[in-house]
């Protein structure tokens, strides 16, 4: 075996970092404590890399993506058969992963059937430490004991460390004890808790928690507590950070969408935003009418949905002028084509397009002033101010949105692969667009960059800026404008959608980024060297855009380089995809894709031990296993080893004095 000899420290190099080495010995007050930590740190460097899990567009499906999280993508089944092969029979196993997902609900469920309790908790017992076991193998000691849960740390962390026949009356005892004193069930919900934990190392979101499900409050006070997770904003994310920020415009979009999809309990029961405002103001302006346009994607019955369906075009009109004011104070956005309250030809009915009249589905627009018609009424304007100030003073909402701010990001860059959402916008040459942020021109990297800075900036000034705050504007147009990273479309035609019947007018192309990158390897290439990434070890991974599997559509694009992973976690997109779902794994060995079908209920996953069906699908496996000094941890890990190395050539060179 070869050593490599220690780099020798000059005391002149020595002196120039002597203020950090003096605060780093605060820490490793003398050879001994930086030694080991040294030994300690080149250990770790040569572990196996964890296992990262990528998961796109969740749409407020908790179900889905809380059992997704429980199973590991399937990883708990795989883990349960090695280790145990055939010496188990298959519903044994299935009782053990259903355990593993929903301990609490389950060990309910087997307890009230089982004759012999005491002997069921030692085989059950005996057979999760296992698991754990192998589940915490690759992880360093230290790491594992960060882990494991408070109540059970020191029991847990010795049946994790069994070894040799001696010890075998020990761990019996420890089993035995547990069950004696009644803890037996609340050791084996840690324990499974434990399990689920040792398997996703991180946890990568790229994007879309917000919008179409029911409970993306839910969603975000799991994330809220997961050990290990970073976010890559969505464009539906982005427009409740908007909302909970103060943009007016933003916070008519939460709600019209809301009110599309008949799912108001996230805005009213889980964050406390009262829309009485809102019904108030529509009973008086359209009680004589049906507002038919104005239909929700549920099946409409009772009299509450002919008040959504008021609502709904309400806020859809004020939602029209508040979007015309930003586009009229920010000429630099070039969306002079969404002005069409101005285009609205009151006496024929019709509305121009471009250079063309098209008769309107609907005439009604009794808060439209045809001298004025982006200025809301006093009525409307009362309204607005009344909702915005629920969605600033909802205390739930802004802990969750503060934790998108926190842990996301409009990219994120980690271990050679480039994550976003949507697109990094380009033109038909390839080239990339570009925006004016603030005076000045930005694309690629650099528009991300600004984008994201502009964004923090209106959630920081929530309580001090006005209606026509400029950040708040970039913000909007995150959410809609054709170089947004985050939309990738040249348009959003809301507004033809909702009075024009011409199919033509509904049209929304997306950006150039989505045929050439998705398609030629040479331009995910050039996003990846565009980021700082080599392109022959990297890949970009993107939601955004469902992935038609029944129509033949792979998720893999641009030979391998790119994979997009939005495979209809939401129930209304999976008509569509044909799926329900992708998660991405990447772990020592190389990069899995997971497909998954349809996830019933977790109530039918813990009576009869349905579990969601997975395809698993290698995609690249390494040539040799990767090691934690092969990841960007391992590249920080270096760094402290290297002023480790640093710090001892101080203290022996007598610049810093050891102490005890």
């Amino acid at each position: 075996m070869k050593f490599s000899a220690e780099r020798e420290y000059t005391s002149h190099e020595l002196k120039n970092q002597i203020k950090y080495l003096q605060l780093l010995s605060d820490s490793f007050p003398n050879i001994q404590r930086a030694s080991s930590e040294i030994i300690n740190l080149e250990a770790i460097m040569n572990l196996p890399k964890g296992t990262e899990h990528f998961i796109s567009d969740i749409h407020g499906e908790y179900e889905t993506f809380s059992h997704v999280l429980a199973n590991a993508s399937g990883v708990v089944k795989r883990k349960i058969n090695d280790v145990f092969g055939r010496t188990l029979h298959k519903r044994d196993k299935n009782l053990l992963a259903t355990l593993i997902y929903y301990p609490k609900e389950k060990l309910s469920l087997i307890l009230k059937n089982e004759d012999d309790p005491k002997e069921w908790f030692a085989i059950t017992l005996q057979r999760l430490s296992m698991i754990a076991r192998a589940s915490a193998s690759k992880y360093t000691r230290s790491k594992v004991r960060k882990a494991l849960p408070k109540d059970f740390a020191y029991i847990i962390d010795e049946l994790l460390n069994e070894s040799g026949e001696n010890k075998e009356e020990y761990f019996e005892s420890i089993i035995n004890t547990i069950i004696t004193i009644q803890r037996a069930e609340s050791f084996i919900i840690a324990l499974c808790k434990f399990i689920q934990r040792m398997l996703i190392d991180r946890l990568h979101i790229i994007g879309d928690i917000y919008d179409r499900g029911p409970y993306a409050e839910k969603v975000m006070d799991r994330l809220l507590s997961y050990h290990s997770v970073d976010i890559q904003w969505g464009n539906h994310d982005i427009v409740w950070m908007g909302a909970a920020s103060g943009s007016l415009a933003l916070v008519a979009n939460v709600i019209r969408i809301s009110l599309r999809y008949a799912n108001l309990d996230t805005l009213e029961n889980a964050y406390g935003i009262t829309l009485l405002p809102l019904a108030t103001f529509a009973i008086e302006q359209y009680a004589d009418d049906p507002c038919e346009l104005f239909h929700t994607k549920t099946e409409e019955k009772g009299s509450n949905y002919d008040l959504i369906r008021k609502m709904h075009k309400a806020i859809t009109i004020i939602q029209f002028k508040l979007e015309s004011q930003i586009v009229k104070r920010n000429p630099q956005f070039k969306m002079d084509d969404r002005l069409l309250l101005d285009k609205i030809d009151h006496k024929k009915g019709t509305v121009k397009i471009g250079s063309k009249d098209y008769p309107l589905l609907e005439t009604n627009f009794p808060t439209v002033d045809p001298n004025d018609p982006f200025a809301l009424s006093i009525e409307e304007q009362d309204v607005m101010t009344r909702l915005k100030r629920n969605f600033i003073n909802s205390q739930r909402l802004q802990e969750h949105i503060k934790f998108l701010y926190s842990h996301g990001s409009m990219y994120l860059a980690y271990n050679s692969n480039l994550l976003y959402h949507g697109c990094i916008p380009m033109n038909a040459e390839g080239g990339f667009q570009s925006l004016v942020i603030e005076g000045k021109r930005y694309s690629g990297k650099a528009l991300c960059d600004n984008l994201e800075r502009v964004a923090r900036k209106g959630h920081y000034n929530r309580f001090r800026h006005h209606d026509d705050d400029s950040s708040l504007d970039y913000t909007w147009y995150l959410w809609c404008g054709s170089v947004s990273p985050v939309f990738g479309k040249k348009k959003m035609a809301t507004f033809e959608r909702q009075f024009v019947a011409e199919k033509e007018t509904h049209k929304e192309d997306r950006n150039s980024y989505y045929k050439l990158a998705y398609n030629d390897e040479k331009y995910a290439s050039k996003i990846l060297q565009e980021f700082g990434l080599d392109p022959k070890i990297s890949h970009i991974v993107n939601g955004h855009v469902p992935v038609k599997v029944k129509k033949g559509e792979s998720p893999i694009k641009a030979n391998g380089k790119l994979f997009v992973i939005d495979g209809g976690m939401s129930i209304p997109y999976q008509k569509v995809t044909g799926v329900a779902g992708y998660t991405l794994i990447y772990n020592s060995y190389g990069l899995v894709l997971v497909e998954h079908h349809h996830f019933e209920s977790a109530q039918k996953a813990i009576e009869n031990e349905k579990d969601i069906i997975s395809k698993r699908v290698d995609i690249e496996t390494n040539p040799k296993r990767k090691r934690v000094k092969n990841t960007d941890i391992g590249k920080e890990i270096k760094l402290q080893i290297d002023d480790l190395k640093m710090l001892l050539a101080a203290y022996r060179k007598g610049l810093i004095k050891e102490r005890s």
